[in-house]
């Protein structure tokens, strides 16, 4: 039973790492400031990161929260093959989307497998629907507030930089304030949350370890963005339009330096979405090892093992580097035309949203937050809804709209066929 539950666990992860991750770092490869193969190194350090360090709030919520386990307390055989339901569902949903290219939740998914396995297996009472209203609410919420986010960034980047007479000298004058910044929302969300790591027992005070910490990493990273381009303000604002032909290089020295930026951001989402995307695809491994070790439901008090999160990250990787290209494209590429100074900016959007919500141990969705901030900074970018490819927006919203009932209906039928069939194996 361990062994089929995470081979599921790792179908999951695999299909995971082709979406979720895919559209986390869709729009630094998109805009040409990262390669696949640097996306790929970059993401399984930190979606691991992400996830030992933040993740467990998130899997609590999912292990617990959704379904009452205490209810199969009569009968756990039913509640064995409801997770591996669950596992099932989830890997063979995301591997669907990824196919035709879509963005979907993981969330979504595993949250409605969940509800869907315990309405046919133990009733509507098991399932904690004020729970699952909570959490829906934040799903309508999080593309509005990463969508809000993201263009008031833009809109900010735009007037005082990408519109000045010299954007080249402007962006120099603006390097200190944007790294601050960038730094400043990362580790006023992430540091807090260390409680359990050897950075919390150093002899200094929380708040001025991430103060330094932060101010540290923006030093270092206006040094060097600043090292690189010695002489860019001798560059003419024509040369602002023209990428380079054929390389994926951008000869713009503006775009070149906000680059950079995009990379650290980057790195951001993806140890967003390993603080929340991760822990729900393993949460449902995690407590059946739980089960199978203790002969126990898993409690509040439920850690996730760190094998458990080993194999997440694996197939995580694994599914980026094998299946990633199709969403990479959609994200990046498909909804409007992305550079590194609008791709970093929909990324701090999308990771200030994400971690703020790992932060509550809500599991919202990493790709809703990444799309409504690809359309926000697409409105003030484009200023017409029109410009943006709204086919392809459309065909998102519907899979956003039909993956929960969708992944709820698979899940109990395939939990219904696993029970027939062991009863059928029994006689």
């Amino acid at each position: 039973m361990l062994i089929l539950a995470a081979v599921l666990a790792l179908y999951l992860a695999f299909n995971l790492g082709a979406n979720d991750v895919a559209n986390a770092m869709g729009t630094s490869v998109g805009a040409k400031a990262i390669t696949l193969g640097q996306a790929i190194v970059l993401a399984g350090i930190l979606e691991f990161s992400g996830a030992v360090l933040l993740g467990h709030e998130v899997s609590n919520r999912l292990v617990n929260g959704i379904v009452d386990p205490m209810a199969w307390s009569a009968d756990l055989q039913p509640w064995l093959w409801a997770m591996l339901s669950v596992l099932l569902t989830a890997g063979l949903w995301l591997n669907a989307a990824t196919v035709f290219g879509l963005p979907v939740s993981a969330s979504h998914t595993v949250v409605g497998a969940l509800a869907g396995v315990g309405l046919v297996a133990a009733g509507p009472e098991v399932v904690n629907w004020p729970v699952l209203q909570q959490i829906s609410l934040a799903w309508v919420v999080t593309p509005l507030v990463s969508g809000a986010i993201a263009a008031i960034f833009y809109a900010g980047v735009r007037q005082w930089i990408l519109m000045q007479e010299q954007p080249i000298i402007a962006l120099r004058e603006w390097i200190p304030w944007l790294a601050v910044l960038l730094f400043a929302v990362f580790g006023a969300i992430v540091f807090p949350a260390l409680g359990n790591t050897p950075l919390a027992r150093l002899p200094i005070p929380e708040h001025d370890l991430w103060l330094g910490l932060g101010a540290v990493g923006a030093f270092v990273l206006t040094r060097t963005t600043l090292a690189l381009n010695p002489g860019a303000e001798s560059s003419t604002p024509a040369s602002l339009s023209r990428r380079g032909s054929g390389s994926g290089q951008f000869v713009d020295p503006l775009e070149k330096m906000f680059g950079r930026f995009q990379v650290v951001s980057a790195c951001f989402v993806a140890f967003a979405h390993g603080a929340n995307d991760v822990g729900n695809a393993v949460a449902p491994m995690g407590a059946i090892a739980y089960f199978l070790n203790t002969g126990a439901l898993p409690g509040d008090h439920f850690e996730m093992p760190l094998w458990i999160l080993v194999l997440g990250g694996l197939g995580i990787v694994l599914g980026l580097a094998i299946l990633g290209k199709r969403v990479i494209a959609t994200v990046g590429e498909n909804i409007i035309a992305l550079q590194p100074s609008s791709g970093f900016c929909a990324e701090m959007a999308t990771a200030t949203t994400v971690l703020m919500a790992s932060r509550l141990g809500l599991p919202v969705s990493t790709s809703h937050a990444l799309v409504g901030a690809v359309v926000g900074v697409g409105w003030v970018k484009l200023r017409d809804w029109r410009a943006m490819e709204l086919g392809t927006l459309r065909a998102i919203a519907l899979t956003w709209v039909v993956t929960i009932p969708a992944a709820g209906a698979i899940a109990a039928i395939l939990f219904l066929l696993g029970q027939w069939v062991f009863q059928v194996l029994l006689t």
